[in-house]
């Protein structure tokens, strides 16, 4: 069967929101290449039958762009498609202990291996933002904690957080899809994970929560994350370029003791600590 390959030019910052609004409006699959550039490139590959001009369009005013990206098209076979995609997810080595890959690749023995596919969701372990909480729960977790993902999406970072020890792991996220996407992913790893949308997450704080989306909602969910956050506890915010970083840190600041953590590709880790 034939596919179209979409292939667009976006600001970096806005990247990850228009590649779920692409998989939201019904693309099959959706990378991103050269992320670190003020122009990212997202290659999507949709079905014959999908009208591109309403995909985009619907795609960039859910991503909250002030207009359509324009595009270049062209059909490609299902063997195209699928080299093309294995092409783009090659495994990611994360620390000492993880490893993040497809499932038609082989793990090391010695690494705990969190097998994410791409084409469900986007959050495969590939962007400079997921990579930097990787590092972060991987140095972080020893073993038991309760952990909470807040802006799950594939589940990524929830999976490896219960596959490096974390006793219990909840996700949040506003879209559906992603919770489906989650459940899903989390099935493949055998990792017990129930996302849920905000208001059913259920009561009570955690030693780690992390959250990966952007600065601006980030800095508004200052306060609902702050109070999930257990004495003590440790907090990781991504998401954000370098020059935000400041600027978000201030929103956690009543609550927290903040600092910048580090720093990959021109995005930044923010990390707190309850006090």
């Amino acid at each position: 069967m034939p596919w179209r390959a979409l292939t667009l030019q976006v600001e970096a910052g806005a990247a990850e929101a228009m590649s779920e609004a692409l998989l939201d409006a019904g693309a099959q699959s959706v990378w991103i290449e050269n992320p670190d550039q003020p122009s990212a490139t997202l290659c999507a590959v949709v079905d014959l039958q999908l009208d591109p001009e309403a995909c985009l369009r619907a795609a960039a005013g859910s991503a909250g762009l002030s207009a359509t990206p324009r595009y270049t098209a062209a059909e490609i076979a299902d063997l195209d498609w699928v080299r093309s995609t294995q092409a783009q997810f090659a495994p990611i080595e994360i620390g000492e202990r993880l490893w993040i890959g497809p499932s038609w690749r082989e793990p090391p023995a010695d690494r705990v291996a969190v097998r994410v596919d791409p084409g469900l969701a986007f959050g495969t372990g590939a962007h400079p933002t997921t990579q930097l909480v990787l590092r972060f729960l991987e140095r972080r977790i020893r073993g038991g904690e309760r952990v909470l993902d807040y802006g799950c999406g594939s589940g990524v970072l929830a999976i490896a957080a219960a596959k490096l020890g974390a006793a219990r792991v909840d996700g949040v996220d506003v879209d559906a899809q992603a919770l489906a996407t989650a459940r899903d992913n989390a099935r493949i790893n055998g990792v017990e994970l129930q996302p849920t949308l905000p208001e059913g997450l259920r009561p009570g704080v955690y030693e780690i929560v992390v959250s990966n989306i952007l600065a601006q909602p980030l800095t508004v969910l200052a306060p609902v994350l702050a109070a999930r956050i257990a004495q003590d506890g440790r907090l990781a915010l991504a998401g954000i370029l370098e020059s935000q970083a400041a600027e978000v840190g201030a929103a956690y600041a009543p609550w927290l003791d903040m600092r910048l953590d580090s720093v990959l590709d021109g995005w930044a880790l923010v990390v707190g600590r309850r006090r």
